[in-house]
């Protein structure tokens, strides 16, 4: 039976919080993640119709006159990308304790995907519904649990891929929580190997990876994609790159390496308008669009390597 992960907060907590124009609220949530290098929460007010981006940090000393200059200026630039920002206000301000449960209560709902899996925190009383696996996951302060867009697409063709009769293996390249990792351990993937380039991502995936029960049946590593073996060993029916573009390009070769005859390619993580770019260097390598779906500012695709 898995155990139950516990959310933990720091001692002291701070919150940034800066509420704009909802048509506004992607590209601030973006910047405000690379910037504070922390999993922002996006709220939206039905009384002002205004969006409210918030980042948590642990450091008091944090928020420093530069920082102030610095994220007024980001603001300042969002009209040159023809975004109307509203009011642009910023708020930097101490978090009681309830506060910060509550938080995550009303940010972090259940995430049922095909009615094959569902992704809740430790809190929610839902349960799986029969036929359905379970993946337990609070949200912390750096990694999420499923929510953005992304990651819920990778989710879901984790979900369709699932092994039917024999265990398919499946990659996981920049793992972050681990979540897809997990889920595809609890479907019945077989072998699972997960790697990230942050070693705290990786501490962090393998203490969910053992909240879950799955510890025994992941291989996780801190790894550099571009370290990745140019003619593995072993080769995957899945492999899942939740990458930047810039990334996805650069290593399209090692990354088309990994896959097994009629192997699934699941690239998530790319700006819309880099989309494009990123399926014709694929589809150069001679991999086959399946589907691809954007939301706002991502895209995320399923690429499909011939059988022979």
């Amino acid at each position: 039976m898995s155990r139950t992960p516990k959310t933990t907060r720091p001692a002291r907590l701070w919150a940034l919080a800066i509420t704009v124009a909802p048509e506004a609220d992607e590209a601030v949530a973006e910047w405000l993640a690379h910037y504070t290098d922390r999993s922002p929460i996006t709220s939206h007010s039905r009384v002002t119709g205004l969006s409210t981006v918030t980042a948590y940090i642990e450091d008091p000393g944090w928020w420093t006159p530069v920082r102030r200059r610095e994220t007024r200026l980001a603001l300042g630039a969002l009209r040159e990308f023809g975004l109307e920002p509203g009011p642009a206000t910023v708020r930097w301000r101490r978090v009681a304790d309830a506060d910060w449960r509550e938080s995550w209560k009303r940010h972090f709902p259940p995430l049922s995907i095909q009615g094959r899996l569902l992704v809740r925190p430790s809190w929610s009383r839902a349960r799986p519904a029969a036929g359905q696996v379970e993946v337990v996951l609070d949200p912390g302060l750096s990694f999420g649990t499923g929510q953005h867009p992304t990651t819920a697409f990778c989710l879901r063709e984790v979900v369709r891929g699932r092994p039917r009769r024999e265990p398919g293996a499946l990659l996981d390249v920049g793992t972050g929580s681990g979540i897809l990792a997990i889920a595809a351990a609890r479907l019945g993937y077989a072998p699972v190997d997960a790697f990230d380039f942050d070693g705290e991502a990786v501490e962090i995936a393998r203490r969910n990876a053992a909240a879950n029960g799955v510890a025994d049946r992941i291989r996780l590593r801190r790894l550099d994609v571009r370290r990745l073996a140019p003619r593995p060993r072993r080769r995957y029916e899945v492999v899942c790159a939740n990458l930047t573009a810039n990334l996805l390009l650069e290593h399209a070769e090692l990354l088309v390496a990994q896959l097994a005859p009629g192997a699934h390619l699941v690239l998530a993580g790319i700006l819309a308008g880099e989309f494009e770019s990123v399926a014709d260097r694929f589809l150069a390598l001679g991999l086959r669009e399946v589907r691809r779906r954007c939301q706002r500012e991502w895209c995320s695709g399923l690429f499909v390597w011939p059988s022979a």
